[in-house]
């Protein structure tokens, strides 16, 4: 893996020389292993908002799951949750949203269940699970403070899912599941690991990168002024596109090769680290949120 500092082996286009919006991933990067927010991201995220660069946070997390930590942050900007398929106004209203095709929920269902990994639905502000009591659903229940709704069959809830996602404690296995299941599923769907407990399954468009778009497109600015920084594969789309990529010291060389930074991990102020040695010194003039809240809207599946 590339050390801290600028990536040698990055990618081919130069960093951006000015930034003015900052898109960032949650777990692995912004957040500790513990799911915490230091005191040194805190203020960096204070020094941002006074050079006025909106921070916005795009994650594979529910919105509720994300919200938790607005206050903390003093964030009141748009944010992407289910990998940015569905993007929130500040007053958590939806501005916008991509769902699965119903028979390609169906068929992610019947695809993870034949591995014996637990699935969940997610739409809107909605998290289904088949047991509530599921120790894994209670411990991501914990993490992301948000309380699942129990269902006796998912496949009756198959309309409007923003996610599917498989959980398993058997880490390999579910490794194993992203290339077969996103073999099977390609045309229809996204499917990458969002951390080593999670497979997600979203709308074929519906990645962090489309997510960095929408936001750009809103702030009216240009991809190429946009900051980006994550760890993990399903941040793969949003670093490829950055005009300043940044990717945390333990993420996977695969992720790395897409970033022109490479910060330290996050159990060492990477998060702060980036912000404070890469993006504030590039850092122009700040941008206001073009148009109000977006209309809700659902396309027709992919």
């Amino acid at each position: 893996m590339a050390g801290f500092g600028q990536n040698r082996h990055g990618p081919e286009r130069p960093p951006a020389r000015h930034i003015r919006l900052v898109v960032s991933d949650m777990d692995g990067t912004l957040l500790t292993p513990d799911k915490q927010i230091t005191a040194q991201s805190v203020a960096a995220a204070q020094t941002l908002r006074a050079a006025g660069i909106p921070l916005c946070l795009v994650s594979s997390r529910p919105p509720g799951g994300m919200e938790m930590y607005f206050g903390q942050l003093g964030l009141n900007t748009p944010y992407g949750a289910l990998n940015g398929g569905t993007l929130f106004n500040p007053d958590r209203t939806i501005r916008s949203s991509l769902a699965l095709d119903p028979q390609t929920v169906l068929d992610a269902l019947n695809l993870l269940e034949a591995q014996q990994v637990d699935t969940w639905l997610f739409r809107g502000h909605e998290w289904l699970v088949r047991n509530a009591q599921a120790p894994l659903v209670q411990a991501e229940s914990r993490t992301v403070q948000t309380i699942p709704t129990q269902v006796t069959d998912l496949r009756a809830c198959a309309h409007n899912i923003g996610k599917v996602a498989g959980s398993t404690a058997d880490h390999a296995a579910l490794h194993e599941q992203q290339t077969k299941i996103g073999h099977l599923l390609t045309g229809r769907a996204s499917v990458a690991l969002s951390s080593k407990w999670f497979l997600d399954i979203t709308p074929l468009h519906a990645n962090k990168g489309h997510a960095v778009r929408q936001l750009a497109a809103d702030y009216g600015i240009s991809v190429n002024e946009v900051a980006c920084l994550g760890d993990m594969d399903n941040d793969i789309p949003m670093l490829s596109i950055a005009g300043l990529a940044i990717a945390m010291g333990q993420a996977t060389p695969d992720v790395q090769a897409c970033a022109h930074y490479v910060s330290s991990p996050n159990t060492q102020e990477g998060w702060a680290r980036a912000i404070t040695d890469f993006v504030l010194p590039r850092c122009t003039t700040g941008v206001t949120l073009r148009h109000a809240p977006a209309t809700p809207n659902t396309p027709s599946p992919q």
